[in-house]
């Protein structure tokens, strides 16, 4: 993935796993993350790295992450010139992640690190995607479980690839799939949809997500929408089909009407001259419109982002990344995906 670097302290020794962690305004919550993570690293059969991916953060967290860095060589930091989203940020990570197997989690500790030991017995099996399964959601509103398990569903009803229900972007990955994961440069992601495409073997392992340790949640019912569009058109044509048929049902009644029209005039029934054949003509074209403007415009729209040819993410500042001019060897998405 294309992206612009300032510099930063480095460190070689090469991990066995590599956690990727992005970072908006957790202040509150790093240093628990610091003290849990760093114990589970130490009970680990090889040696870690984490990656922490600050995606634009305007409190503390990017002080407190890049003192982790300074501090402690097992610790990275990377940091977005500004707020790129929270599956660019992880897109980021994995790209400069150089472990055997990657682990993707957020800072806020909803996820337990200790959920990882269970990840890495699922990876040793073989399993080259192991996702963390949420059995049950602690400090969620109603509302939110409800619209996540609508979401679930829908998006099973729409798209043909398997997308596990109640799974999230906490899981790990064997570096097969992370490098396949590298070579897809579309702009629009919903990581979890593009890890199911992928294939491999995959397995589940059931999960109590629990609370947060401290802060507010960052994913607003604006960025829920958002992501959830992002899944949907990105792996269904079902939109595009759904505005097709309704295009086609505007323009079927129009004729219908039209027809019924018809027999009313041979009735002899007392109608307006003109408005029934311009009532007609309009609901017919209109139904016609829908149609062309539904479906070319949801293509142009994905076409326009992605041929702009801009890189996904722009680096600011990193501490112990020798890599991370790598990850900006490919100068455009297209050449990415070759």
């Amino acid at each position: 993935m294309p992206t612009r670097v300032a510099g930063g302290e480095t460190s070689s020794a090469t991990p066995r796993y590599s956690f990727v962690i992005p970072l908006f305004d957790e202040e509150l919550a790093l240093p628990i993350l610091f003290h849990r993570l760093g114990r589970l690293m130490e009970t680990l059969d090889g040696p870690a790295e984490v990656i922490l991916v600050d995606d634009g953060s305007r409190d503390r967290s990017g002080i407190l992450a890049a003192g982790k860095a300074k501090d402690d060589p097992r610790w990275r930091y990377l940091a977005l010139s500004r707020n790129f989203g929270h599956q660019i940020a992880i897109t980021a990570g994995m790209d400069v992640a150089r472990g055997e197997a990657v682990v993707v989690m957020d800072a806020d500790l909803q996820d337990p690190p200790e959920v990882v030991h269970d990840l890495v017995a699922k990876w040793r099996e073989g399993y080259e995607i192991v996702y963390a399964q949420r059995v049950s959601r602690a400090g969620e509103s109603r509302l939110k479980l409800w619209t996540a398990s609508l979401f679930y569903r829908l998006l099973a009803r729409l798209t043909r690839v398997d997308i596990p229900r109640n799974v999230g972007d906490f899981r790990l990955v064997d570096r097969k799939a992370v490098d396949a994961f590298k070579a897809m440069p579309e702009r629009d992601r919903f990581v979890r949809g593009m890890f199911g495409w992928m294939g491999f073997r995959q397995a589940a392992v059931p999960y109590r997500r629990l609370a947060r340790v401290a802060g507010e949640t960052k994913y607003s019912m604006r960025k829920m929408m958002r992501l959830a569009f992002d899944g949907i058109v990105g792996f269904s044509d079902a939109p595009l089909r759904l505005v097709l048929w309704l295009g086609l049902a505007v323009s079927a009644g129009a004729l219908g009407y039209g027809g019924w029209v018809v027999v009313l005039s041979f009735l002899d029934a007392a109608l307006v001259p003109g408005w029934a054949s311009l009532a007609v003509i309009l609901s017919f074209l209109s139904g016609v419109n829908l149609i062309t403007t539904g479906v070319v415009g949801l293509y142009v729209g994905r076409i326009h982002n992605e041929v702009k040819g801009r890189p996904l993410y722009v680096v600011g500042r990193t501490v112990n990344l020798e890599n991370a001019r790598d990850a900006g060897a490919a100068t455009t998405p297209r050449e990415a995906a070759r």
